[in-house]
């Protein structure tokens, strides 16, 4: 069941914002290229919001210690997180960002 999260221009390009759908806490990017991602908002080195983040090419830098997080796959990029965020899916329909609430982690 895909969760309607807000329309494509209320996200910026090279930004992120943050969502809870039920209890999950996920972090939507628009991309430089206006692609949207959607991870897990919860930096896995610590409990800080990835969605307060940079945005930088095909990541999300956490702002507190720097870790940088695949928006692709939610795989730590650098140190000093080691686990992946989760990922998902996302739709754009008629304008809107919508988002499938089923986590998936990389392999």
């Amino acid at each position: 069941m895909n969760v309607r999260i807000c329309s494509l221009d209320d996200i910026a390009v090279n930004s992120a914002v943050r969502v809870v759908i039920g209890e999950t806490p996920i972090a939507v990017v628009k991309d430089s290229s206006g692609d949207v991602h959607a991870i897990g908002d919860t930096c896995t080195h610590g409990d800080i919001s990835l969605s307060e983040g940079f945005v930088e090419g095909k990541t999300l830098e956490c702002w507190a210690h720097g870790s940088q997080f695949s928006l692709t796959t939610g795989k730590p990029i650098t140190l000093p997180a080691y686990d992946p965020v989760p990922v998902f899916a996302v739709s754009i329909v008629d304008g809107d960002v919508y988002i499938d609430p089923t986590p998936t982690f990389p392999t």
